[in-house]
């Protein structure tokens, strides 16, 4: 991996409208459905996102970050049925809410591919992230492409379930 990159991107074709693959994004409640990583448990909310600047909030384990913990998800891209993205902040350890996030994103991008078949791109990128000790603690990119990759897996599974 080239110590410069800032991010990661993968892409692949769903047999479903750009707008089911929307909806299920659009829903925190479901987001452990498609997680590669195996870190995403279940949300606190189960109100969909409807536009930038709300907040949803994933009880989250993972064993390098030193077991379970809770982030706080600011939603920083969002367009009907093209696209949605969040950069996460963790909890603080006594439960406190975080008021900005700490510069890595989740961007999906949607592109359909006539009317039953929709072009998705997941990117995980870090390149805002300023703080040396998120980045020493982080280690970027925590998420290997192959677990990206198995998000998208999962999510084509997903929105192809009845």
């Amino acid at each position: 991996m080239n110590s410069n990159q800032t991010h990661l991107t993968v892409t692949r074709t769903v047999d479903v409208p750009a707008k089911d693959v929307f909806d299920l994004l659009t829903l925190p409640a479901r987001h452990h459905e498609f997680d590669g990583s195996g870190m995403v448990r279940n949300a606190d909310d189960t109100e969909r996102i409807d536009k930038v600047g709300e907040k949803f909030v994933m009880n989250m384990h993972q064993e390098a970050l030193g077991g379970d913990y809770r982030t706080h998800n600011f939603v920083t891209a969002y367009d009907e049925n093209k696209m949605i993205g969040w950069q996460p902040a963790d909890e603080a350890e006594d439960g406190t809410a975080p008021t900005e996030p700490v510069g890595w994103e989740w961007l999906y991008e949607l592109k359909a591919q006539g009317a039953g078949s929709t072009e998705v791109s997941l990117t995980y990128d870090w390149s805002k992230v300023t703080d040396q000790k998120v980045l020493e603690r982080i280690g970027f990119p925590l998420i290997p492409q192959e677990d990206l990759e198995q998000s998208l897996n999962l999510l084509a599974a997903a929105v192809t379930k009845p």
